[in-house]
């Protein structure tokens, strides 16, 4: 099949396109490297792409470009271009994720009417659901987010739900709990605490650590997102992608001071606006539907991520 990744030159859809020519498949990537983090960084995630057979890059904002050539001959896209990042996303920021979360969406499904595409995968976040209590958080759940950052993944999801319901446009969101592995970017919690660990600096933590959540390993949702391309009844669905298991904060870094046999440093800080203070996937509707069953524990998946901040120290030191 002939697929578009948007946000290819990322953490999952630099993964997500290597699976994807692993399978087979034909792949258009775009990717507009927005200087959230370093370039260096996202040209090295490309590093086995750059030159592969069936891959295409386009550098581009989706916004700037001709929607409907970019979908030209494409069979399924998968949506993973946004800006990310809770913390970032209040005052005038908020335009930034409008742009890159709302209106490049909205663009994309508006070319989707007309382009004869099969199906399109939207990644949502479990931000949508805001700070709530009841766990497991299901599909079900009340949406009510506390940061900007989930407003604009809430409102794109519900674009997808509109444009399949009044123009028939096949669209599946999923949203992705806490996602980490190798190529995580430097900003997230898990390839902080394991620079500090090596570099024997501290670990600045926001809140007392106890918060939890349910960590998902990036092949698991790799898994999830090719499954959810083809999926007979994920049409205008909306699927929780989790890990399976819900850690605190705290639980994790005594975890990889064993993995890297360090003592962590800590410094505590007060919560951030936005953060969520637990998060746990009801992942059974992606089980019924997709086939989705997650297969790498938070140990090996901290092993990984660890194993591959260490190989590639230098690049992230000097990014």
């Amino acid at each position: 099949m002939n697929y578009l990744v948007t946000g290819a030159a990322g953490f999952i859809g630099s993964r997500l396109c290597e699976r994807l020519l692993d399978g087979g498949h034909l792949v258009k990537g775009i990717d507009c490297f927005t200087d959230y983090y370093a370039r260096s960084l996202k040209e090295a995630n490309l590093a086995k792409l750059k030159g592969r057979e069936g891959f295409e890059l386009v550098e581009a904002d989706i916004m700037a470009v001709d929607p409907g050539e970019l979908l030209e001959g494409v069979e399924v896209a998968v949506h993973l271009a946004a800006q990310a990042g809770v913390r970032r996303s209040w005052g005038d920021n908020f335009a930034i994720y409008t742009h890159n979360n709302v209106l490049t969406t909205q663009r994309l499904l508006e070319a989707a009417k007309e382009s004869g595409l099969k199906r399109l995968v939207y990644a949502s976040s479990s931000s949508v659901y805001g700070d709530t209590q009841d766990l497991p958080m299901r599909e079900t759940s009340a949406c009510w987010p506390v940061s900007p950052y989930g407003v604009s993944k809430l409102a794109a999801e519900h674009l997808c739900g509109l444009y399949y319901k009044n123009f028939g446009v096949d669209a599946a969101s999923l949203r992705y709990f806490t996602v980490y592995g190798p190529r995580q970017r430097p900003d997230m919690a898990f390839h902080r605490f394991i620079r500090a660990l090596i570099e024997g600096n501290t670990i600045r933590l926001f809140g007392d650590g106890e918060q939890s959540r349910d960590f998902t390993f990036v092949d698991d949702v790799v898994a999830a997102t090719v499954a959810a391309a083809t999926a007979p009844g994920a049409a205008g669905q909306v699927f929780n992608v989790g890990g399976g298991s819900r850690v605190s904060v705290n639980q994790v870094i005594a975890m990889l001071e064993d993995i890297t046999g360090e003592d962590a440093k800590i410094e505590r800080l007060e919560v951030a606006k936005g953060d969520v203070r637990d998060t746990e996937a009801d992942c059974s509707k992606a089980r019924d539907i997709l086939g989705y069953a997650p297969k790498v524990s938070l140990a090996e998946g901290l092993a990984a991520e660890t194993g591959w901040v260490q190989e590639n120290l230098k690049l992230l030191q000097e990014a």
